[in-house]
């Protein structure tokens, strides 16, 4: 189980930094998750092309970016490359989806 302390900037930026955890990821075509969370909450990640860039440089490769997995509460993927969920949580409660352009 994850151990946050909330900030004030987290409150202050409409950011929920006590997200419950992902629980599962599931690759429904390459650039696109579906992710669930410990409260039952089911969302898609999507990734633009635009936004693969610096560290996500690599999930340009379908078979790197099917490795996804769930550690810890966050996605990842292997060489330590993770999402943190709050962002992720906040967007796919409001929208059903987080889209990152």
């Amino acid at each position: 189980m994850r151990i946050e302390a909330a900030t004030q900037d987290d409150f202050a930026f409409g950011l929920n930094p006590c997200a419950p955890d992902v629980t599962s990821v599931k690759v429904i075509e390459h650039l696109n998750l579906r992710v669930e969370f410990a409260d039952g909450l089911v969302g898609t990640v999507r990734f633009e092309p635009s936004h693969l860039s610096g560290v996500f440089e690599a999930l340009r490769d379908p078979d790197f970016f099917s490795q996804v997995t769930v550690s810890h509460g966050t996605v990842a993927w292997p060489g330590e490359l993770d999402m943190a969920p709050d962002a992720m949580y906040d967007a796919i409660q409001q929208h059903q989806e987080w889209v990152l352009q």
